[in-house]
């Protein structure tokens, strides 16, 4: 397998909440309250599966490998706009799961706005990705870097599942 392939694994899954959060924009817009338990939920798998695990992968392993080799303008800048995009999505991670603890007319506005740009930001980041970035990357990379990064993804994932439940243990002893 090359490292693209458990990238775009996890995008199905990130499509998946996709799905589920427009049909929450949609309930909202049709003037039904928010279901603050499942936008926590949605903001908890934003930040922890799609942004520390999967955009954790690309950025602290794929683009700096990739960093290092001599890339076209155009997949150095289609790298560039894929950082930017992760960045976006923070902060419209960051709105929502703020905004999910208020009341009032402009907390569900800021959710609304939230849901509806996360909603076409994600599909269209997962096809440049898939369709056009992760082909093109690994083109740069030879069988055996191809080998050595999905290791590097394995041990990201099994240090990260370690580190969640050490800091949420460290986190209940310290209340």
């Amino acid at each position: 397998m090359k490292p693209i392939g458990p990238l775009m694994i996890e995008h199905r899954l990130i499509e998946r909440m996709i799905a589920l959060l427009e049909k929450e924009w949609e309930r909202i817009a049709g003037g039904e309250a928010p279901r603050p338990d499942f936008l926590s939920a949605a903001a908890d798998f934003f930040r922890e599966y799609a942004d520390r695990l999967h955009h954790g992968k690309e950025e602290d392993i794929l683009f700096r490998d990739l960093e290092k080799k001599e890339m076209s303008p155009e997949d150095r800048r289609l790298m560039a706009e894929l950082i930017d995009d992760h960045a976006r999505a923070r902060r419209l991670v960051g709105a929502l799961a703020e905004a999910v603890g208020e009341k009032g007319a402009e907390a569900i506005r800021t959710i609304e706005n939230a849901l509806r740009e996360l909603v076409a930001l994600y599909p269209a980041h997962i096809a440049k990705e898939d369709g056009r970035f992760f082909p093109a990357a690994m083109e740069y990379l030879d069988g055996p870097a191809q080998a050595a990064m999905l290791e590097q993804f394995n041990e990201f994932d099994r240090k990260l599942i370690h580190e969640r439940y050490r800091e949420a243990v460290e986190g209940w002893e310290k209340s």
